[in-house]
């Protein structure tokens, strides 16, 4: 399913990559972040490429909602009690200077880009006390923010917090914008990585400095990003006829729902977003409970896009940004954006931009990688044990869950010889057979039913029904064990 970004845009195809250079600074990931990075290194005289295994913007850039803002959802108080005043103010602080930094390159490069200055509001309808408290944590942080009452949300609240100079844009057409001048191979998936050295299926790049912004690192060692991540899908509409919406929402309750507006040549639209889970967890029915949702808050709509996002989550809820590892200091890395991945992407390439360059950032050791604090600690454990129930599976698969029991358009593990594998029949009848394990680290996966897709419990890598990779951290994918 297309998102509303790409079926507004279209970016001419660039060259794959072959042949043996030489470079400065090579960036791996031609989304938001590994854009901004390569941009702003070659704007600092750093001779740069990018190679990105897709084409650039088609991750999860292209699908993201699009809200720059430094309000990461219900945090601030949380921020001030695990890291301190001095280090939550820097969080806000790197978060509130991006939305300035975005501001001012549509500006000085004059970027039509449906660029929104707006606010920010995290919602309850249930918890009154906790916003009022989350509200005086922010204003203690410096953000300009206040608790409301009233909001343009098609419900009542029981209060939120508003932060007022947010943005949002349309990001693609920004992205198309900044790169345009950059020297970029698109499909030109990365193999493998060694000291200085970058392989890819059309040659070598030999870099002094190499940037991993593509999402989730693809090297389990160093750095074992697979244990200190997991992954978690959002699903979205863009609908019509739903009117306007100024503001940009988050609702702080398990089943609270996400809104945005976007005026695009004459049309208003609301993105409507919600039914998180963690990769691998989606028991079906995602796409029809916001669609439910849609039609009880505006019964004219039309749905114009659906589509889902795929997210990194680090072990305290704050990304990791800078040297990749402690024995490979000229390699670096921005990963664990969360759902905030356009005001984190601006951070990360600042920072990173900085360390290259040899300027002092006052935002390194707070994002720093090779940080483990005792929440990071706590949740290292919980990841841990996530990852052993995907490594071993269930026993024996569940009743209906045989081959013959399948019905066009379900899929399930089923029984196959003395193991199981991963079966899907289509709609025509057609059956689709892989096998059951992630190609990554081993885990058994689960079917996504929403997607029709294979997906791994413990790193996020997914894979469409016939087995290709769709999301990493995994380079391969699964076997087609048969096809009839």
């Amino acid at each position: 399913m297309d998102s509303i970004w790409r079926k507004m845009n279209h970016n001419p195809e660039k060259l794959a990559f072959s042949g043996h250079i030489q470079t400065e600074a090579a960036v791996i990931g031609g989304g938001m972040a590994g854009i901004l990075t390569a941009f702003f290194l070659q704007e600092a005289g750093i001779k740069t490429i990018l190679l990105e295994a897709g084409h650039i913007g088609e991750g999860q850039t292209g699908n993201t909602t699009a809200k720059i803002t430094a309000q990461h959802g219900l945090i601030f108080d949380g921020l001030i009690s695990s890291l301190g005043m001095e280090r939550a103010e820097l969080y806000a602080k790197a978060n509130q200077t991006a939305i300035e930094e975005y501001r001012q390159l549509v500006e000085r490069m004059g970027i039509s880009c449906d660029w929104q200055d707006t606010f920010s509001c995290v919602y309850s309808t249930r918890d009154r006390e906790v916003l009022e408290k989350e509200a005086q944590a922010a204003v203690k942080l410096g953000l300009p923010a206040e608790f409301v009452t009233e909001t343009e949300l098609p419900f009542p609240v029981e209060g939120g917090v508003r932060v007022n100079g947010c943005a949002c844009f349309s990001p693609l057409d920004f992205l198309y914008k900044i790169a345009e001048n950059l020297t970029i191979y698109e499909n030109s998936e990365v193999k493998k990585v060694e000291e200085k050295v970058i392989t890819t299926a059309g040659g070598e790049v030999t870099a002094e400095h190499i940037i991993f912004a593509g999402h989730f690192p693809f090297l389990n060692k160093p750095g074992y990003y697979f244990a200190r991540m997991h992954q978690e899908r959002s699903y979205c509409l863009a609908l019509s006829g739903a009117g306007s919406m100024k503001g940009m929402y988050y609702g702080v309750e398990e089943e609270g729902c996400s809104f945005r507006g976007l005026s695009h040549k004459g049309q208003e639209l609301v993105l409507l977003g919600g039914c998180n889970h963690r990769t691998g967890g989606n028991d079906g029915g995602r796409y029809d409970r916001l669609r439910e949702d849609a039609r009880r808050f505006w019964p004219e709509c039309r749905e114009e896009a659906a589509w889902s996002a795929q997210d990194c989550m680090t072990l305290d809820g704050i990304p990791y940004i800078g040297r990749f590892s402690s024995q490979t200091p000229e390699w670096y890395v921005a990963t664990g954006f969360g759902k905030w991945g356009m005001s984190h992407s601006m951070v990360s390439a600042r920072l990173l931009t900085d360390l290259i360059t040899g300027k002092k950032n006052p935002y390194e050791n707070l994002f720093t990688p090779s940080r483990l604090g005792w929440n990071g600690a706590v949740n290292l454990a919980k990841q841990a044990g996530c990852s052993l129930k995907g490594y071993v599976g269930r026993k024996k698969v569940t009743a209906g869950e045989y081959l013959e029991d399948l019905e066009p358009g379900e899929g399930h593990l089923v029984e196959y010889g003395k193991g199981k594998i991963g079966a899907y029949r289509d709609e025509e009848g057609t059956l689709h057979l892989v096998t059951a394990r992630c190609p990554h680290l081993g885990c058994e996966l689960t079917w996504n039913p929403d997607e029709k897709s294979w997906d791994c419990p413990c790193h996020g890598s997914r894979f469409d029904y016939e087995g290709r990779v769709l999301d990493g951290p995994a380079q391969e994918g699964i076997g087609l064990v048969w096809e009839s």
